[in-house]
């Protein structure tokens, strides 16, 4: 749910109808396995210190027998022995309800495809070393991984509740680009940041952005931009606690009450937030000069 549209609304020839494909990890080409090296030791040497623990921890499932990228049968045999989750092939993105049936069921789809060597700083559809690299690690968390069956679960309920654009920004701004507090600070975990050489610096290091504390109702009103760093990141105390809010709260009133409610702008600050850095919005300003 990376983004709120899909390319096709029912699966092309040769996918199964709950459109996982087989990876044939031999399709991949050198140049294939080469890119994905570079993007692995890029991001393996940028993300101490920046990391969450649990991802850090999580980073572990990818060390695996072969080189290049990963072989998802044998991705899927070390991630079930820990949490009970596989790693799907897809041709692409999907649709919502798929999306939320294959991750409800502990089954994470990933694309089949790597960027270009000159793509390597930004991709507009997710390829397999953001799904992977990016999303994976954080998999091997018992409690993250049951964050994620949670929010499948959610999805599956929101959609007869025209909830879908607050579900995608819980998404948006926990599992693609969440920090969460740590002893030693602020940390990613998103897959959007972890799987970025230069949000991973943005997001901790730059002035320009709003670092605010995780509260439910404020995170699913706000809007976001997928072209671009974000302006606003949204900081949990613990994957526990984002668990039990996820598990505990009545989503059904609660889209009712954001129906009424006007959506927050990004990098907007509202009263009540609990603003951990207020941003300078320099970046922001200085892209609308240009454009």
């Amino acid at each position: 749910m990376a983004n709120e549209t899909h390319q096709l609304d029912s699966p092309p020839p040769g996918v199964a109808d709950d459109w996982t494909i087989p990876q044939d990890w031999a399709h991949f080409s050198d140049e294939d396995h080469a890119t994905w090296d570079t993007l692995f030791a890029r991001q393996t040497l940028l993300l101490p210190g920046r990391a969450s623990e649990a991802y850090l921890r999580g980073l572990d499932v990818l060390n695996l027998s072969k080189p290049g990228i990963p072989d998802f049968e044998e991705l899927s045999d070390r991630l079930m022995k820990l949490t009970g989750w596989q790693v799907v092939a897809v041709p692409g993105l999907v649709p919502d309800e798929v999306f939320f049936d294959h991750m409800a069921n502990r089954r994470f789809v990933a694309g089949n495809f790597i960027r270009r060597p000159d793509q390597l700083d930004y991709l507009q559809e997710p390829d397999v070393f953001h799904d992977v690299f990016g999303h994976v690690p954080m998999l091997a968390d018992p409690v993250f991984a049951d964050y994620l069956v949670a929010y499948g679960r959610g999805g599956q309920r929101a959609h007869g509740l025209d909830a879908l654009k607050y579900l995608g920004r819980l998404y948006w701004y926990t599992v693609e680009f969440g920090l969460i507090a740590e002893p030693g600070g602020l940390r990613i975990y998103g897959s959007g940041i972890v799987s970025s050489a230069a949000e991973s610096r943005f997001a901790l290091d730059d002035p320009s952005p709003n670092r605010i504390g995780f509260d439910l109702k404020r995170v699913m009103r706000t809007e976001y931009r997928i072209d671009d760093f974000q302006q606003n990141y949204f900081v949990i105390p613990s994957f526990d606690e984002l668990l039990r809010l996820t598990v505990e709260t009545d989503f059904a009133p609660l889209y009712e009450e954001l129906h009424a409610l006007p959506d927050i702008p990004v990098a907007a600050i509202e009263p009540g937030d609990v603003v951990m850095t207020l941003g300078t919005q320099a970046y922001a300003e200085g892209r609308s000069a240009v454009a």
